[in-house]
């Protein structure tokens, strides 16, 4: 994904106040960028996160792509719209302005970012899904359950079969039983 973060000449640069306000960590960073039209706010894409600088140099999204449930484009409305694994609302922001290399940028580092999923399927309740994830700051694998909506978190079954699919995803992959 390199060639991402090279500047093609013509090509917007990320402006010296963004990129003081991203703190990016040793060994991260910029793949891609966007300025949101509707906020100003630069929408970035890092090795290791998803970064938005609001136009004040606020910094109200920073979250790493193992946090991120899933990426969409909408090319009929120059929409990018991200999802969260913590169910929270979800980052929408309309892009024109080479909008394609951060949507790639966002569905690449989710992708990368899964190592193992395991479908869920509850017949009559709804689905979901267990999910052994990367974190690329640290390189640990961290499992993840997310629940479709209308499927009762508390039910014995459910958490039995949720349990049995987590531990058979996490054996796959190495890692102990959950406590």
């Amino acid at each position: 994904m390199g060639w991402l973060a090279r500047h093609r000449p013509g090509s917007p640069r990320l402006p010296d106040e963004v990129k003081t306000a991203l703190e990016l960590p040793h060994r991260d960073r910029v793949l891609a960028f966007a300025v949101d039209e509707n906020t100003s706010a630069h929408v970035v894409a890092t090795v290791q996160s998803i970064v938005v600088v609001a136009r004040n140099g606020a910094v109200p999204v920073r979250k790493p792509w193992h946090l991120v449930d899933q990426g969409s484009w909408d090319q009929d409305n120059w929409t990018l719209t991200v999802t969260w694994v913590d169910g929270s609302r979800a980052g929408q922001w309309t892009v024109h302005d080479q909008p394609g290399a951060l949507a790639q940028a966002v569905h690449e580092r989710v992708q990368s970012s899964v190592v193992l999923t395991a479908p869920l399927d509850f017949p009559g309740l709804g689905r979901g899904r267990v999910v052994i994830r990367r974190d690329h700051a640290t390189g640990e694998l961290l499992s993840q359950t997310m629940l479709g909506r209308g499927v009762p978190r508390d039910d014995p079954e459910v958490r039995r079969f949720v349990a049995a699919t987590l531990a058979d995803l996490r054996d796959q992959v190495g890692l102990p039983p959950e406590a």
